[in-house]
């Protein structure tokens, strides 16, 4: 499915893109709240100031991907594999990030207020100035992260 496929369907009401592949694509600022992207390879893909609240990430490889600015609140990241990707000021509240692993992953100045970490590995990853207020942390792994306020 080529992106204009996908941004078409989703105008069209379809909110189910299971399992696409959409590695490298430019999604900078589009609107995609309530979609499905389980399983998705969404790798290297710039997802810069999107509105994707209440979306389904669960399982899908978000790696190496840029979410600086996106809104992410209320959406579901369970499993999903986000490796060195940039999410500077991303909204993450209230985000289900369970066995997420955002291994040296961006979270500077991101809102991580009321999200579910429970057993995400965000080893190495930089959290300056991320803000946890009242998020679910039980089990997951900061080892060597950057928790600096």
């Amino acid at each position: 499915m080529t992106l204009e496929e996908l941004l078409a369907k989703y105008e069209a009401g379809e909110r189910d893109f299971r399992s696409v592949d959409l590695c490298e694509a430019n999604l900078s600022g589009v609107k995609l709240n309530e979609a499905n992207f389980s399983h998705a390879n969404l790798s290297i893909v710039n997802l810069s100031g999107s509105h994707l609240c209440g979306t389904d990430f669960s399982h899908a490889q978000i790696n190496v991907a840029r979410l600086s600015g996106a809104y992410l609140h209320q959406a579901n990241l369970n499993h999903a594999s986000l490796n060195v990707a940039n999410l500077i000021r991303a909204d993450l509240s209230r985000a289900q990030l369970q066995s997420a692993s955002l291994i040296r992953a961006e979270l500077i100045r991101a809102d991580l207020s009321r999200a579910d970490l429970f057993a995400a590995n965000l080893s190495c990853a930089d959290l300056r100035e991320a803000s946890l207020r009242h998020a679910i942390l039980r089990y997951a792994n900061f080892n060597e992260a950057n928790l600096r306020v």
